[in-house]
């Protein structure tokens, strides 16, 4: 499990509530991908599990350790993207996923401590899903906690986040990123904070992934495109049969760094003849693709139409 400097203030804050008997019955984990909120409920769950914590931190050794590790401790339970009939998983969690959930945590903990569960993701939950948490929340069983974890959690209800307890998941500073990369061995660990807009956990999963690679064939494609040299729908074909998402994210990158190098009368990475009014727009168009892609469109006249924009 990753250590992650940054969790320190929010884990001190629970813990403080739980030595004085103040824990919610609902909190919201909440911020970007890469941050650690998964791993910082792990370590909160099996903490509050544990027959034998100090400090909120787990034993490893009790019987409800052992339980959790393998996944069958009975006063817990996760719940994500269930299975269909068909078997296919689903795209979000349902009703009647929700109404099981809430039918388990009614029960008595077999114990006599904590009734734990998790919704992750929780801004996955489809609009029945959400009204059935509801009651769960507003009538919560005593010693019952339930954790959701969110990426975007403007995507949840109103009326589910306003009744939850929130730890918001910010970026750290730059020097306590780039501090934590150097330490974790990331190779280049800079670049990698750069194209990860400063997310050190992302930048720590993409530099393993070879995302950096990636990044400067994007820059390369756009550059090629601008000067005349490009075939768009070539370059429509590569990028979508590896990691659209992630090239679009780095397109939107260097959009943004075009902008800037203009208003410093500077050449940019990728030499496009945009102003930057235009830059702006292509940058906002480049991250709407990127949501469009998870949509019923098709990605390549999405891509094809971005580029077009592009010269």
């Amino acid at each position: 499990m990753m250590s992650m400097p940054w969790h320190a203030e929010h884990w001190q804050r629970v813990q403080a509530r739980r030595a004085r008997g103040a824990m919610p019955h609902a909190l919201l984990l909440a911020g970007p991908a890469g941050l650690g909120k998964r791993d910082f409920l792990l370590r909160l769950v099996r903490g509050l599990l544990c027959q034998q914590a100090v400090g909120g931190e787990a034993c490893g050794l009790c019987r409800s350790c052992q339980l959790f590790a393998a996944g069958t401790h009975p006063d817990y339970v996760s719940l994500s993207y269930g299975l269909r009939k068909d078997g296919v998983q689903r795209s979000e969690i349902v009703v009647d996923q929700i109404r099981e959930l809430s039918a388990r945590l009614s029960m008595a903990s077999q114990f006599g401590g904590w009734q734990i569960a998790t919704i992750d993701p929780a801004d996955a939950m489809n609009a029945a899903a959400a009204n059935a948490l509801l009651k769960t929340l507003e009538e919560p069983s005593p010693q019952t906690l339930l954790l959701l974890v969110a990426d975007a959690p403007w995507r949840l209800p109103q009326t589910i986040r306003s009744r939850c307890q929130r730890i918001e998941f910010q970026l750290p500073s730059h020097e306590e990123a780039l501090a934590w990369l150097t330490a974790e061995g990331v190779a280049d660990a800079a670049a990698a904070l750069d194209a990860a807009n400063g997310n050190p956990g992302l930048a720590r999963r993409w530099a393993e992934e070879g995302a950096l690679a990636r990044r400067q064939e994007v820059r390369r494609d756009l550059a090629a495109l601008a000067g005349g040299r490009g075939e768009t729908m070539e370059v429509v074909r590569r990028w979508l049969d590896n990691e659209p998402e992630q090239r679009l994210w780095f397109a939107a990158q260097a959009a943004a760094d075009e902008a800037r190098a203009k208003a410093g009368a500077a050449v940019g990475p990728c030499a496009s003849g945009l102003d930057r009014e235009a830059l702006d727009d292509w940058y906002a168009a480049a991250n709407r693709t990127r949501e469009a892609l998870r949509g019923p469109l098709r990605s390549d006249l999405l891509l094809l139409e971005l580029l077009a924009r592009w010269r």
